[in-house]
């Protein structure tokens, strides 16, 4: 959705660099910064972004009982997601504690139940499909993620495939830098750089003599 890539470049939740990359805690470079945590602070923004997510959980026509944030970035939407459809919420870590109860899950998931899961950003799409597997292996039903938004990278399709998972995302890469060109923020020429990262994530740096 346009209003959705909108949103997030006139608040700076994603950043578009080709001249002077951002690097990553990997070590990776890349012509792309995305934090969409900015959201949180601004009200009108996260509650229509709620709104949108809602939106397309309705379009599923599914009956969802839960709603399940991935830690930590998915956590406030699906909240804001879960007090607005007035339904139980649940949050999954990356991994299970190594003290008290050692829960992965936080909340209450029943089995049989059917979990909407909330992610703001897809890239290789491994957080939201840890938490799909977390939620299965404790009983519950996961069969759709929804984000904020996707790089669409190969990898993500692939992991999601295997694993039937539909992902739905408000908005892509490829829309936001579309109008990211509409509104001067970035040049038509950086537009195929910018996509040539997403197919090369690892090898890009080099590629473009930053390394």
């Amino acid at each position: 959705m346009k209003i959705v890539a909108k949103i997030l470049l006139e608040l700076k939740a994603v950043s578009l660099s080709t001249k002077i990359p951002f690097k990553y805690s990997s070590g990776i470079l890349s012509p792309i910064y995305t934090d969409c945590r900015i959201l949180i602070s601004h009200p009108k923004e996260r509650r229509e972004i709620r709104d949108l997510y809602i939106k397309e959980i309705n379009k599923t026509g599914i009956k969802f009982d839960v709603i399940a944030g991935t830690a930590t970035a998915g956590i406030p939407h699906a909240a804001w997601i879960a007090e607005e459809l007035d339904l139980p919420m649940i949050y999954v870590r990356g991994k299970a504690k190594n003290h008290g109860k050692e829960n992965q899950i936080e909340g209450k998931l029943k089995k049989g139940q059917n979990v909407a899961i909330i992610e703001d950003l897809i890239s290789t799409g491994d957080s939201a499909l840890e938490t799909a597997t977390a939620i299965r292996m404790a009983g519950g039903k996961a069969d759709f993620i929804f984000s904020i938004m996707t790089y669409k990278m190969k990898v993500a399709d692939e992991n999601f495939q295997n694993s039937n998972l539909k992902l739905i995302s408000l908005t892509d890469l490829e829309e936001l830098i579309n109008l990211a060109i509409e509104m001067d923020y970035i040049k038509e020429s950086d537009k195929s750089v910018i996509l040539d990262w997403i197919s090369n994530p690892l090898s890009w740096g080099k590629k473009m003599g930053f390394e």
